[in-house]
């Protein structure tokens, strides 16, 4: 169900409410029952729920995750055995 806001045209007052799209437009101000103007509102915030995209999708890699040039492998970075036996 959408949001909607109004503003009293008379005293200002402003408020939302939860309406179904096929429900009528307020049209009395609960303060002072004067006519009520809808404002066209911001729309829907964003809801993140879960364990987040940032935590899966974005972050960066730990720091503590050796490099591919820093592999504990025999090959230094320029493909070179470091002494290994399967020379």
């Amino acid at each position: 169900m959408p949001t909607y806001e109004y503003v009293c045209t008379q005293c200002g007052h402003t408020f939302e409410v939860l309406q179904n799209m096929d429900d009528k437009e307020l049209n009395k101000c609960p303060k002072c029952s004067k006519k009520l103007r809808r404002v066209i509102g911001g729309g829907a915030g964003l809801i993140f729920k879960g364990s987040g995209f940032y935590a899966t999708d974005y972050k960066k890699k730990s720091h503590s995750e050796p490099k591919k040039s820093e592999s504990k492998g025999c090959h230094n970075a320029n493909g070179a055995c470091n002494g290994c036996p399967h020379a």
